[in-house]
């Protein structure tokens, strides 16, 4: 049988409430008392129950996750950011993978909740009616990390997409590129498509240059899909001299795909990538990027959830962190 407190208290003789306040680090037991208990704790191997601490407590100290896909890079980085903080504030996580499918997404909440977590960390697509009337009626705070609302109704932490696309396009266009193709993902995904998008062609705009339709090549994120694209925008008459890809992984797929053909990047072509990925430093050449501080979005999203949960003022409930481009190989510049 496990090991329960009136076990521990009958060791160390000493009542129940006096364990109680070692196991949780009350301050206010003699040093030869806590001496005596942790003895008895190490003997009879006791680990404290959390859900009934959590039950007394109406805590359980611990936090759901939900994430698209486990074995990406880029969100197993932001995961990482989160676990740390969790860690450093003494709470244990539960990590969902959730495909970024809406319905899956909905089940893995309300799933979350019935194991009474104590906050949320989201991370998807698209937030729907669906997914803000779930975020409504949580009895928990829920944080969005590196996804957009696009009402700011609930606390999230990005950087400005659209902003770091026009900023990537605008270098290009700089570098005396007039023909610009882009490898974006689902226009309805506000970030990897949407926001994107709108910087790119934002970027053309204000510099002079025409935005032209059969530029634009829909990826799904994967290194296949990059590699696709290039093969689309070899059948454009006036085929791009630049192209920037929504993540690195595409852009893998597009530098590959151009290398498999004998086109030489950056000299007969040059490519933007977006995240600085570890996949990024892997590719030969390696990768211009533009860099999103995946782990500071997990990290500070675990933060702005712990400051929800712990009821800490929070001045701003939209975070936006700063971006930049790191320029490597893939481009000449």
């Amino acid at each position: 049988m496990n090991t329960t407190i009136y076990d521990v208290a009958r060791e160390a003789g000493v009542s129940m409430a006096t364990v109680s306040r070692v196991v949780n680090g009350n301050p206010n037991v003699k040093p030869a008392t806590r001496k005596k208990v942790l003895e008895a704790i190490e003997r009879l191997g006791y680990r404290p129950n959390a859900v009934a601490r959590g039950l007394a407590s109406k805590r359980t100290t611990t936090v759901g996750v939900i994430i698209p896909d486990i074995s990406s890079i880029f969100f197993a980085e932001l995961a990482r950011g989160i676990e740390d903080i969790a860690t450093m504030y003494k709470y244990n996580i539960i990590l969902c993978n959730s495909d970024q499918n809406k319905e899956k997404e909905i089940h893995l909440i309300n799933t979350l909740l019935e194991k009474q977590v104590d906050g949320i960390v989201f991370m998807g697509g698209e937030i729907t009616p669906e997914h803000a009337e779930q975020f409504k009626r949580s009895p928990v705070p829920v944080v969005l990390a590196a996804t957009l609302d696009e009402d700011r109704e609930f606390p999230s932490v990005n950087i400005d997409y659209r902003q770091a696309v026009y900023d990537a396009i605008s270098h290009l266009i700089k570098e005396g590129h007039k023909n610009i193709g882009m490898v974006s993902g689902s226009l309805e995904d506000p970030v990897n498509g949407y926001q994107k998008f709108i910087g790119y062609r934002e970027a053309l705009e204000e510099n002079g240059l025409t935005f032209k339709e059969e530029n634009i090549v829909i990826g799904d994120y994967t290194y296949d899909s990059g590699r696709e694209a290039f093969q689309s925008f070899l059948e454009i008459e006036d085929k791009p001299t630049a192209i920037f890809a929504a993540t690195d992984e595409m852009a893998l797929g597009v530098i590959h795909g151009a290398q498999d053909l004998k086109y030489n990047v950056p000299k007969d072509i040059e490519v933007i990538g977006f995240d600085n990925t570890r996949l990024a430093t892997m590719v030969r050449p390696t990768l211009t990027t533009v860099v999103q501080p995946m782990y500071d979005i997990g990290a500070v999203s675990m933060r702005l959830l712990t400051k929800y949960m712990n009821k800490e003022e929070v001045s701003e409930h939209i975070v936006v962190l700063p971006h930049r481009i790191e320029f490597r190989n893939s481009t000449s510049t």
